[in-house]
């Protein structure tokens, strides 16, 4: 999935971009201040496994939060 990009018009964040995601779905926008300092082929990665956690999450694979956190804290 692609970011979307908004711009501020009278203190209004105004998007207007199309998408496939489902009527009604909420979205938070954050700020993008480019200071992740990712390299290219980081981000290329990053990407890729954004786009994939995304494409597992549209069929349906998904886990509670709260497990995944479990699991975390279980590796310590």
């Amino acid at each position: 999935m692609s970011p979307f990009r908004a711009r501020v018009e009278k203190g209004r964040l105004i998007l207007d971009e199309a998408t496939t995601l489902p009527e009604g779905t909420v979205i938070d926008l954050v700020a993008d201040d480019e200071g992740d300092n990712l390299t290219d082929e980081e981000r290329r990665a990053l990407h890729a496994a954004l786009s994939a956690s995304w494409t597992s999450a549209e069929a349906g694979r998904l886990r509670p939060a709260s497990e995944i956190l479990d699991e975390l804290r279980h590796r310590r």
